[in-house]
């Protein structure tokens, strides 16, 4: 379970990540994982392995968590053992988060792991939003 304190973040990071089409949850310990189709898609970190740090881990395009390490290193990371597999964690304990910035990493990281017929799903429920008249 998060550390005390960060209940908050977790369920914050857990609605962004459930909301996607077929997203599980489990959470074991200072971590949650979100899998798609039985598929890892993000990590939700709370002072994993003592590390003090509390993130939203997700896959990336090749060398994408390269750069944004090196473009932003006080707000992104390489986390152990999967940052060199093209994983970068986002830090969601420095200042003020934003959560659209993280609903975007984790989107793309579903998009990186969910089948094809799941993400015309997203598409076609995104579609069908984006076409309803506005108020007014």
């Amino acid at each position: 379970m998060a550390k005390k304190g960060n209940d908050k973040t977790l369920r914050k990071v857990s609605d962004i990540c459930l909301a996607l089409p077929s997203a599980e949850c489990s959470i074991g310990g200072s971590h949650a994982t979100y899998r798609v189709r039985g598929k890892v898609f993000a990590y939700f970190l709370d002072d994993h392995h003592g590390d003090g740090i509390v993130s939203v881990c997700v896959k990336s395009e090749l060398g994408e968590n390269k750069d944004r390490v090196r473009l932003d290193p006080e707000r992104f990371y390489l986390p152990d053992y999967i940052g060199a597999r093209g994983w970068f964690g986002m830090r969601l304990d420095r200042g003020r988060v934003s959560w659209a910035e993280v609903t975007a990493i984790v989107e793309r990281s579903y998009r990186l792991t969910a089948p094809k017929t799941l993400l015309e799903k997203l598409d076609g429920a995104r579609a069908a939003l984006n076409s309803q008249p506005g108020p007014g």
